[in-house]
């Protein structure tokens, strides 16, 4: 999968999660909160209101946290996201 605004760019693989003990481990993980994946962006609030304009779930908004804003949010899959800009000083 890759963006269509940049299909030469980053691109995800995405595998059947069929395995039950990683399974557990993904249900583990979103219990707790913990992202499965985080990227990084330059402008995270952007992101964020372009993503939950298109129907996104978010599980948090942009928080400042030390030293970075993020957010987070659901995908269709049981796994959480989180979007990460660092601050510059």
């Amino acid at each position: 999968m890759a963006s269509a605004e940049d299909p030469d760019g980053t691109e995800l693989q995405l595998a059947l999660n069929n395995n039950p003990a990683a399974k557990a481990y993904q249900q583990a993980l979103f219990q707790q909160s913990q992202p499965a994946v985080m990227f990084f962006t330059d402008d995270v609030r952007g992101d964020y209101e372009r993503i939950k304009a298109r129907g996104a779930e978010f599980t948090m908004p942009p928080t400042d946290v030390t030293a970075s804003i993020i957010a987070t949010l659901k995908d269709t899959c049981g796994n959480l996201i989180q979007l990460t800009q660092l601050a510059r000083y």
